[in-house]
């Protein structure tokens, strides 16, 4: 079965970091785009940042300077380490995979991991 599974989501206070992953159980791994998106109840939902098939990056502007996300393809894994954490970080981050391209519209892709809640207090 072809799944994506997140962990690393916690309770955290202002400034704090968090590191999340993302596993995968697909063939090819290394050709996938992976993207982290964040969910907070009543918005939309919103990419902060992907990693695309040849390691190159892209964040949204409320994450970049902040967050860092990486790749271990031999392990099908993707990381977002997240430092400096504001209560506008919190929500539910979840990953999503789709072959090539990485696009910031969450309808592009068809695999999803179930996420993972983050919590940030002052």
């Amino acid at each position: 079965e072809v799944q994506l599974v997140e962990s690393g989501g916690g309770s955290v206070q202002t400034g704090g970091s968090l590191r999340l992953s993302c596993t995968a159980s697909v063939n090819d791994f290394s050709s996938f785009c992976i993207t982290w998106f964040r969910q907070i109840p009543d918005k939309e939902r919103e990419g902060v940042a992907f990693i695309l098939p040849n390691g190159n990056t892209d964040y949204s502007a409320s994450v970049k300077g902040r967050f860092t996300i990486s790749r271990d393809n031999a392990k099908k894994m993707v990381f977002l380490q997240m430092n400096s954490l504001k209560s506008e970080d919190a929500g539910t981050y979840s990953c999503a995979a789709r072959r090539y391209a990485c696009m910031w519209q969450p309808n592009a892709y068809g695999l999803w991991g179930q996420g993972t809640q983050v919590t940030v207090s002052s």
